[in-house]
């Protein structure tokens, strides 16, 4: 099967799933595969199929049926001045709040912008006059598309109904052949999931509760921006979940929370055996790609998303998606909950007997002990990328501090500014975790004029002279151009940084000296040199060194 045909017959089917009973179609050649994948949904009585030569027509008339009818009609079209002939009855689906799904047929990139025929800018065509609108992206042929796919008709779907309802645009990029090819094969499954739609949506109607179907085998996993985490914790703890808590999601505490699992997770044998039944994400995860795996591999995989028009699904793999989640309390034995406490035990003791190794200051161990020594009440805010990843992989589970990290697009810029002015809201003891390169992107953010607030914040700075993450990704394989373009090495002099913004600077030389380092008040600058190399040994050591006390505790 080719992909235009592969893309058109799973998301008009995921489209069905969703309850779609109505399509408008204007004809042409671009949109040939959602018009034959159209056709036979409507020769097989899935879907009532009208179709007008007139695009403008076609769009009001699926404006008036999905007016009267209160739910999402389909209105496709192809490239061109086609598209843009559906732009008035978007305006007015939008502004009276009739929901409908546009699809238009594209070009695919290689031909824009080149003079091929019947080819215009589609991406986000009808501007703010929809609620939504995705640049789908020209279908390929390999695992993880029909994922995708099926869980875009799903959100598109959504997201035309609640909380506002409205248009929204999906504009889909057809590469030839647009006609079936006679090969039925594909790498993948195209089937969805049983009778239903890839991700259910609860109404946001007020009172509207998702109950989680009542299971031993559940885990609570919590992320970036979780809001009533401390309800859900308390909620999972009563099922004997076990809590896996990014340390921006600030849930992990209590006897019930893993500071482990990115190593569980990593090895296969654990994994295998303990695949949940069910999963509750709070917040956006992303921190470790062995707990997304997780989410992908969850037969039943739930999303709290206090604002339904958004909700985070990284894996696309969220079964259902609701503002209000019930977690039951379910009787039975505990073996569920202590197996995953004893690996993670197991796990936790052999990272630290790898850092506690060695007296020179290493990044995983500087995340660990300054986590572990905050005083309570304290705000720590981490970089989002090396700093945030050695905290979730170290950091054990306790109250008292608040984590915070710029994870929301996970960039370098202002992190000394975004510090500052956290603590100045915080109004106590506070502090920061920055990678070298992350505190000169942003030393600006350390001029203050004389009636400025001044932080009680202390900005540790993690100097391996470059970009560090770098040397744990493939790329560190490239030896020729890596130090270059990737490890990108400084020779800046953290210290007279610090003296030239009138910043007291101390320079951390030993791992046990942490506690008299970031002694002090006011605004002021910690630094720990530490060498690329070594920190990607450690990190293997960790790794080896965990994995290996997972196997015994599988082995017991």
């Amino acid at each position: 099967m080719n992909p235009a045909t592969a893309l058109a017959a799973v998301l008009v089917d995921e489209l069905l799933r969703c309850g779609m009973a109505e399509v408008v179609l204007a004809p042409g050649s671009r949109s040939a595969p959602l018009a034959l994948a159209l056709y036979d949904a409507a020769t097989a009585g899935r879907v009532r199929l009208h179709v007008r030569i007139d695009e403008r027509s076609a769009s009001f008339l699926a404006l008036g049926l999905a007016k009267r009818s209160g739910r999402p009609v389909a209105l496709v079209c192809t490239s061109g001045t086609a598209a843009a002939n559906f732009h008035p009855a978007v305006i007015e689906a939008h502004e009276s709040g009739v929901p409908l799904l546009v699809l238009t047929a594209d070009r695919p990139p290689e031909l824009r912008g080149t003079g091929a025929n019947q080819t215009i800018d589609q991406i986000k065509l009808y501007g703010s006059a929809v609620r939504w609108s995705c640049e789908v992206g020209a279908p390929e042929e390999r695992p993880g598309m029909v994922a995708y796919w099926r869980s875009l008709g799903s959100r598109a779907w959504s997201l035309a109904l609640a909380p506002d309802p409205g248009p929204v645009h999906l504009n889909l990029a057809f590469r030839e052949p647009l006609v079936p090819d006679g090969d039925e094969t594909w790498c993948e499954p195209l089937e969805g999931t049983a009778a239903k739609a890839w991700t259910r949506v609860r109404s946001a109607t007020p009172g509207s509760v998702l109950h989680v179907p009542p299971t031993r085998r559940g885990v609570l996993v919590v992320g970036d921006g979780a809001v009533n985490v401390q309800r859900y914790v308390a909620a999972a703890s009563m099922a004997g979940w076990p809590v896996l808590s990014e340390p921006n999601g600030n849930a992990r505490y209590g006897d019930h929370a893993l500071s482990s699992y990115h190593f569980l997770l990593g090895v296969p044998e654990f994994a295998g055996a303990h695949r949940p039944e069910v999963v509750v994400t709070l917040g956006k995860p992303g921190l470790s790609r062995s707990l997304l795996a997780l989410l992908g591999g969850a037969q039943e995989h739930i999303v709290v998303a206090p604002a339904l028009a958004r909700w985070p699904d990284p894996m696309r793999s969220a079964t259902q998606v609701a503002q209000e989640v019930e977690i039951p309390v379910v009787s039975g034995d505990d073996a569920w909950l202590k197996s995953w406490q004893a690996a993670d035990l197991a796990a936790g003791e052999a990272v630290d007997a790898v850092l506690d190794a060695a007296a020179e200051v290493t990044e995983p161990r500087l995340a660990r002990d300054l986590a572990a020594m905050l005083p309570g009440g304290s705000l720590l805010l981490a970089a989002a990328s090396m700093p945030i990843r050695d905290l979730d992989q170290t950091m054990r589970p306790r109250r008292g501090i608040r984590v915070m990290a710029s994870r929301g697009a996970s960039g370098i810029d202002g992190l000394v500014s975004t510090a500052i002015g956290a603590a100045l809201a915080h109004g106590g003891r506070s502090y920061a975790l920055l990678g070298d390169l992350a505190f000169l992107h942003d030393q600006n953010g350390l001029i203050l004029g004389p009636g400025d607030a001044r932080p009680d914040l202390a900005i540790v700075v993690v100097n391996n002279a470059g970009g560090g993450i770098f040397s744990l990704l493939p790329q560190a394989a490239e030896a020729g151009p890596f130090e270059r373009v990737f490890g990108t090495p400084h020779a800046v002099d953290l210290a007279h940084v610090a003296a030239a913004h009138g910043v007291p600077y101390t320079s951390l030389e030993q791992a046990a000296d942490l506690p008299k380092a970031i002694v002090g008040e006011g605004l002021r600058l910690v630094e720990a040199r530490t060498d690329r190399a070594e920190n990607a040994a450690v990190h293997a050591r960790m790794r080896e060194a965990a994995q290996a006390a997972v196997l015994e505790t599988l082995d017991r």
